[in-house]
């Protein structure tokens, strides 16, 4: 009986994950990808539409252009979604959240199938646009409700299951856009829409599962929801451990409302925790047309690889290790007058891919779900996803004119980013591993304050609706 309950408690977890993730980060990681396909016969759509529309056709520069726009429109909807990610798993909870959010994937797979036959480029700029929303939300709300859903020693390893199913939907998205598949010229609105799929998928399952423990009694304090969504996600076990933890950690929020995101950074116990152009790439590096699309697959795999290794490793004590190793290899910019370094600049298009999947691609996840307790968390969520989000609008709409400008020396920019963010980490970051949230809280609280040993001067007592933000 004991093991018939273990392996129920696992496929419950495992349904937890799977149904979070199909509808979540494997959506971002899908429609990330899944624009790079049909890129030319989108143009080409594009220019039509415009010459039916004004007799003319549009100039080179401003079909790039509006290509640089659909493609970043993407991460223009993401920050729109990371910024009511907060509010929605306060106010409706970790797993509500995820669910309503299926609307916007729906919305845009509408406009997607039909704006060929609309004759319409607007329609596929906001389908975008809700798509990025869509991944928006759920890029901070999954590895929200995962890791509160998680126990304490499996916490890192579920929480970076986020950067498997990102890793495995580019992987898909690369596949389906195949030309044998959906990447056929006639096939693009089809394929777009294909974004539908992962949708009705999670709204599916999802409801099999249950809600986060952690919200349910730290956010609506039911204790009963609680330790009866521990039980189908633990088992029938011995619960009172987990649910004294679960119950220190509400009585250390007691009194205090959710932080707003602008209040991260005015207190100090809180301050210091605060793949669309990959046919280009290839193409400028000397691969030729015809194999273009397989190397862009070969990049997908690549991180989804290293996505499986860094869950196997996560919570054997390297998470800010693992943070530090993120590198930026530069294409070799002389492979016009040698050829043999044209598989040099692809060797290191794969191994920047590689460093990327096994340090920062999944344990950045993580953080914002360890770093902050429960009142902080969804603020924090927002403004790391925000960050996110605008740092992706920015290389998605200026990435085709620095490839341009910066010919083979286009990463030295990124190769400072990841260069400044191995110092800040581990200078400043605490490892996690093997820590309760409420325990990690505290050691944060004592590096912030290491000369004083009360509580937090951010506790208010005023007594608020810890729902509020």
């Amino acid at each position: 009986m004991r093991a018939l309950s273990r392996l129920i408690q696992g496929r419950i977890l495992l349904l937890t994950i799977c149904a979070a993730g199909i509808g979540g980060t494997f959506q971002f990681g899908y429609n990330l990808s899944i624009i790079n396909a049909p890129t030319s016969h989108i143009q080409e759509f594009t220019n039509e539409t415009w010459q039916a529309r004004t007799g003319e056709p549009l100039p080179d520069h401003l079909i790039l252009l509006m290509w640089s726009l659909i493609v970043s429109l993407y991460p223009l909807g993401g920050l729109f979604g990371a910024l009511l990610a907060g509010p929605l798993a306060i106010t409706l909870g970790r797993k509500k959240s995820l669910l309503v959010n299926n609307i916007f994937v729906v919305l845009a797979a509408i406009l997607f199938g039909f704006s060929r036959k609309a004759g319409s480029f607007e329609m596929i700029m906001l389908g975008r646009l809700l798509v990025g929303v869509s991944a928006g939300v759920s890029m901070n709300i999954q590895p929200m409700y995962l890791g509160e859903s998680a126990p304490k020693e499996l916490r890192g390893a579920v929480a970076m299951s986020s950067a498997i199913f990102t890793a495995l939907g580019i992987v898909m998205g690369q596949v389906v856009g195949l030309r044998e598949l959906l990447g056929d010229p006639q096939a693009w609105p089809l394929l777009l829409a294909s974004c539908l799929v992962p949708g009705v998928l999670q709204l599916a399952s999802l409801p099999l599962v249950p809600e986060s423990p952690r919200y349910l009694l730290i956010d609506c304090g039911d204790t009963e929801a609680c330790l009866a969504a521990l039980r189908r996600l633990r088992g029938s076990g011995d619960l009172a451990r987990e649910l004294e933890e679960l119950e220190e950690e509400r009585a250390a929020c007691q009194g205090c409302r959710a932080r707003r995101p602008w209040e991260l950074f005015q207190h100090r116990a809180l301050r210091r925790q605060m793949y669309a152009y990959a046919s280009s790439v290839f193409q400028k590096a000397g691969v030729p047309e015809a194999k273009v699309q397989y190397a862009t697959i070969g990049t997908g795999s690549c991180e989804l690889l290293m996505a499986i290794v860094s869950v196997a490793g996560v919570d054997e004590g390297w998470r800010v290790q693992a943070r530090l190793t993120s590198t930026s290899p530069l294409p070799c910019p002389w492979q016009s007058s040698f050829p043999w370094t044209l598989y040099l600049a692809v060797a290191c298009i794969f191994a920047s891919i590689l460093s990327f999947g096994i340090g920062p691609a999944g344990v950045t996840g993580i953080l914002a779900t360890e770093l902050f307790d429960q009142m902080a968390r969804p603020a924090a969520c927002m403004v790391c996803g925000a960050l996110m989000w605008i740092m992706l609008f920015l290389v998605s709409l200026g990435f085709p004119f620095i490839m341009e400008a910066l010919s083979h020396f286009l990463y030295v920019p990124f190769l400072g980013v990841c260069v400044c963010g191995a110092i800040y980490t581990g200078l400043f970051l605490p490892e996690t591993k093997g820590k309760t949230l409420q325990e990690i809280s505290e050691e944060l609280h004592r590096l912030n304050f290491p000369r004083r040993a009360q509580g937090p001067t951010w506790r208010s007592p005023e007594v608020i609706q810890s729902t509020e933000l």
